[in-house]
């Protein structure tokens, strides 16, 4: 009869713990898992029809700088808590952005006037943009389906960035499955300088 030694059993449990970390890991990565939406790399990026205040349309040649323009979009900056963060994370980031040759904005289907409150409240530095018809968020082809016409949200994009050469021409795009997945800026930095 064979018997199991003390040893045998701490390492086939340790075995075990190895493995339970791993399938949580792969769960947890998998749930960054990249969505294949927006405009594709090196085409044109598609116009945008956003309002800065009731009477400036904003463009991306106006927005951007020496090396392009980065697009954050987002869905609420008066609902959205991760929205909200996400926003003073740019905003941390954004003169090493802005050094790089970068102009940055923000877009949502937010009102001018939630937009200029949260801007003023916490000192954000690039545009907030307000995109109520959602016709930038449908050119982009990142509107959240799951609102239709007439509801409420209808219009809040799939959060992510998107990343315009001086050419016009989308270089990055980051969009993420689930709305608590968002792009680290600081990877971002690092892929950009």
């Amino acid at each position: 009869m064979n018997f199991v030694t003390i040893d045998t059993l701490k390492k086939l449990f340790s075995l075990g713990l190895c493995l339970s970390f791993l399938v949580m890991a792969t769960n947890v990565f998998s749930a960054q898992k990249t969505l294949n939406i927006g405009p594709q790399i090196g085409s044109l990026a598609p116009k945008i029809t956003v309002f800065a205040d009731q009477q400036k349309n904003s463009t991306i040649k106006l927005l951007s700088k020496e090396k392009g323009l980065i697009i954050l979009f987002f869905r609420s900056a008066d609902w959205c808590p991760f929205c909200k963060k996400h926003l003073i994370e740019l905003n941390s980031q954004a003169e090493k952005f802005k050094a790089l040759g970068y102009g940055l904005a923000a877009i949502s289907y937010d009102s001018n006037k939630i937009l200029q409150t949260f801007s003023d409240k916490k000192k954000i530095s690039y545009p907030l943009l307000s995109d109520q018809q959602a016709k930038t968020m449908l050119s982009y082809d990142i509107i959240n389906t799951q609102y239709k016409l007439g509801d409420d949200n209808y219009g809040i994009p799939y959060p992510g960035v998107v990343v315009i050469n001086k050419a016009g021409k989308v270089t990055h795009k980051h969009f993420f499955e689930g709305y608590k997945n968002r792009v680290k800026f600081t990877k971002l930095y690092e892929q950009l300088k």
